[in-house]
């Protein structure tokens, strides 16, 4: 799960000041250590959530941008707890893979309705944060190519 995304991850640690502001505002490192910190925070939600409180609730938004398969850019606001830091070093980004890496191990063993509150799509269950963790990264991975351009 994801194991694409943070090998190439790994893979650009050092062009992680790089940036095209024709591109994104942020540079490489910006959308490295955001999609990180969305990972292990999401992923931390899931795991500690009660799957006794999920309720399953139809949304329009969510189910068009699934099928669609990503996100647009320049739409959305990212919560405070998930925005990288002004000085982002290569080696905290790296302790972050590690922490991601055990984050997504741990999320076979939880059960399919526990879940993750998103501010737009509302409650994800198991799967469907998956898919929201792949969008999302993926997502900002494709602005980081379009720097690397």
């Amino acid at each position: 799960m994801l194991n694409k995304e943070l090998r190439f991850i790994e893979e650009h640690l050092l062009v992680i000041d790089k940036e095209d502001l024709n591109v994104s505002k942020a540079n490489i490192g910006w959308h490295i250590d955001h999609s990180l910190k969305v990972i292990n925070s999401v992923s931390e939600v899931l795991k500690n959530s009660d799957p006794y409180q999920y309720k399953k609730k139809f949304n329009l938004l969510r189910i068009f941008i699934f099928i669609l398969g990503y996100f647009p850019r320049g739409k959305a606001k990212s919560p405070k707890k998930v925005l990288p830091p002004e000085i982002i070093l290569r080696e905290d980004i790296e302790k972050q893979i590690a922490v991601a890496v055990s984050n997504l191990k741990g999320i076979d063993a939880i059960e399919e309705n526990q879940y993750f509150k998103h501010p737009v799509f509302n409650q994800l269950n198991k799967k469907q944060t998956i898919r929201f963790l792949k969008l999302h990264t993926n997502h900002h991975l494709k602005i980081v190519k379009d720097i690397l351009k």
